[in-house]
């Protein structure tokens, strides 16, 4: 899926798409529009995009997995941050209510206030 990504990224890609098209235009108009033209027309496009939302899925679930793995890192340099919060992603619905409640609260008490919350506030 990293090729498919990786070739579909580029502006190129776009312009051979549209070639292709104009190209099966061409084809359609030499020929008469045949029936297997149509046919083909479908079932090519139909393949395309199926193949296309394989790979964009895979391109932003990867995307997102790195995102996370950096946010976990950044989280983990900081010495007064929550652990908790690393790899939140598989926290069960519970787990991550309580965690909004609290930054919830957290956030209030900050509004509040000019100062931050001291880091004895922050129950772990």
């Amino acid at each position: 899926m990293h090729g498919i990504g990786k070739v579909s990224e580029h502006a190129a890609a776009g312009l051979i798409a549209a070639g292709a098209l104009v190209t099966w235009v061409a084809v359609g108009i030499a020929t008469g529009f045949p029936a297997w033209w149509d046919n083909m027309l479908f079932v090519t496009s139909s393949s395309v995009t199926v193949v296309m939302v394989f790979a964009l899925q895979h391109t932003q679930a990867r995307q997102q997995a790195v995102t996370q793995r950096k946010l976990d890192e950044l989280l983990r340099a900081q010495p007064t941050a929550d652990n908790r919060l690393i790899a939140l992603e598989g926290a069960s619905d519970g787990e991550l209510g309580e965690l909004t409640d609290l930054s919830q609260a957290n956030r209030e008490r900050a509004l509040g206030t000019d100062a931050p919350p001291p880091v004895a506030d922050l129950p772990k």
